[in-house]
């Protein structure tokens, strides 16, 4: 087992691994714990109470982080014909159609979200098995299969993110830079969590949103204390 390094075990002296914190008193510490030289990403993650196995609990969905994630996001567009100005026009930094799936057959993935016209499902169903593993392949409920692509990639550009539940239970998210003030990371926290809330499966009883952490890339992660938001 690798040993820490000194700035990680100073920075990790800040964090009482007992304690759960409220919100504030964690977005508040936070841009204590930055040991990195770039500006380190904020991480979520959430122990649900669910079921990916059943469909009715396989939680997903999109949320706009009001403060944007301090991420420069590529976007690739599946398109043709006059959709494809209105994905140029809103900065979508690929577009096309068979040619990129060409692409993409060869290795090629450089972007970040992908957003398709239901017309070009077909075609990238040829590349689905290399999509879908990495939470790449469009999908109608995280709003990247739509007629409205400019729209989409705007709105993508601005911050929206997907939230998706892995195999064991379990959402990660970003929720912004080191760099934010606390309460910039607050409030992406907060539409984070809402939308989560509001993703509830009507068949989950008893508590849905179980153990609750935050860190950066390289801190140590603390606790948060969601009973109360």
């Amino acid at each position: 087992m690798s040993k820490k390094g000194k700035k990680y075990q100073e920075v990790a002296k800040l964090v009482d691994h007992v304690k759960i914190y409220t919100l504030d008193e964690a977005v508040e510490l936070l841009p204590k714990l930055r040991t990195a030289k770039f500006d380190e990403t904020i991480e979520v993650c959430m122990k649900l109470n669910v079921d990916p196995k059943q469909a009715d609990q396989n939680v997903r969905g999109v949320v706009t982080l009001p403060a944007g994630t301090g991420k420069t996001v590529r976007v690739a567009v599946f398109t043709k014909g006059d959709k494809t100005a209105d994905a140029q026009e809103a900065g979508a930094d690929f577009v096309g159609g068979e040619e990129l799936v060409e692409k993409i057959k060869g290795g090629w993935l450089d972007f970040d979200v992908t957003i398709a016209t239901p017309d070009m499902m077909a075609t990238l169903g040829k590349v689905a098995r290399v999509l879908g593993p990495r939470g790449l392949m469009p999908n109608p409920k995280a709003g990247t299969v739509t007629l409205e692509v400019g729209k989409a990639v705007r709105e993508f550009k601005a911050g929206k993110i997907e939230f998706r539940v892995d195999k064991i239970g379990t959402v990660h998210c970003p929720l912004g830079k080191s760099s934010f003030a606390p309460a910039a990371i607050k409030e992406n926290f907060m539409s984070l969590f809402e939308a989560i809330q509001k993703a509830r499966p009507s068949s989950v009883k008893g508590t849905y949103l179980g153990k609750t952490y935050m860190s950066l890339t390289m801190s140590p992660a603390i606790r948060l204390d969601t009973s109360k938001l």
